[in-house]
């Protein structure tokens, strides 16, 4: 089997897609590559926030659940995501987050990488991460030079790190690289790959601490990479070996999609790097009508009609 290669993407939850929208278009300035829906409940907004061409492994996106409530951070969850930008982009990003009134720490070192952490006005726990290159959106409002181009590191905080190590390693092939310590906490960290910070799990183990209710700014699931359907067959195979219960293989239309908890309760998504973003409309025009799987193409009107327009 071919080596899993990274973040595919990472799924949120926002209670206003509208001031969603906002923060990470126009603050953010991440490109709004896909205007959906939740394929499983189109009664909300799926919003897909990526680099210029919706590339696998640049996507952060959000469901859009109005009546959320708040966020009670705990173990088992989803706990930060990184986003990527160029060598020496953090002192603009200083000085655009106090622009904005983002809320954000100082820049600090991580494995040697200069690091902002911040947080989105539902209190989504993000950090950028400079390094490496991409292809951010050029028509956004951040310059190139320090423009977000893709995804860094998951952070997983779990109650049964053993478990989750055991896991990682010998199911999905990642390898231990390194430990660090942050507020008092010691951070393990699995890449899988060619390595780097695209390929990072950062794993900090609290039993300590009750589980998360998710709410606003949490994170409903992360997603790894495939390349194909042929590897993903195999690992529904891989799966099935090791006893771990999946949800088989679900057509997204976008991307073939495999879905499986870690022993401490996240939720894990194997999908696959294509058919991509551009199947339904052209690359110029990514995210700028309402975009819907065949499937549910039929039901246009009536799932226009239901939701709020941004």
């Amino acid at each position: 089997m071919k080596a899993i290669s990274g973040q595919h993407h990472v799924s949120a939850m926002t209670g206003d897609a509208k001031k969603n929208l906002r923060f990470y278009t126009e603050v953010l300035g991440m490109r709004l590559v896909k205007k959906t829906v939740n394929q499983d409940d189109p009664s909300m907004y799926h919003l897909f926030y990526a680099d210029e061409t919706g590339a696998p492994g640049t996507d952060l996106t959000f469901f859009e659940l109005p009546f959320l409530g708040q966020t009670y951070r705990g173990s088992s969850s989803i706990s930060r995501t990184a986003l990527r930008v160029p060598a020496g982009a953090l002192p603009y990003w200083l000085e655009r987050f106090a622009a904005f009134g983002v809320l954000h720490d100082e820049v600090t070192d991580v494995l040697g990488r200069p690091t902002l952490y911040f947080e989105d006005e539902e209190g989504q726990r993000l950090c950028l991460v400079e390094g490496g290159t991409g292809t951010p959106w050029r028509q956004g409002p951040v310059p190139v030079d320090a423009a977000v181009f893709g995804l860094g590191f998951s952070e997983w905080t779990v109650r049964r790190p053993e478990k989750t190590e055991r896991e990682l390693t010998e199911v999905l092939g990642y390898r231990f690289s390194t430990e660090f310590e942050r507020d008092g906490q010691a951070v393990r960290v699995f890449e899988t790959g060619d390595g780097g910070v695209a390929t990072e799990i950062h794993l900090v183990g609290r039993p300590d601490l009750p589980s998360e209710r998710p709410g606003r700014g949490s994170v409903h699931h992360v997603a790894i990479r495939v390349e194909d359907d042929g590897e993903m067959g195999r690992w529904v195979e891989r799966l099935d070996a090791f006893g771990i219960s999946h949800s088989g293989l679900i057509d997204r239309y976008y991307f073939k999609s495999i879905y499986f908890r870690e022993p401490s309760g996240i939720l894990v998504e194997l999908a696959t790097d294509g058919p991509g973003f551009a199947t339904d409309e052209p690359v110029e025009t990514l995210g700028e009508r309402l975009a819907l799987p065949p499937f549910l193409e039929p039901r246009r009107a009536e799932i226009e009609g239901k939701l709020k327009p941004i």
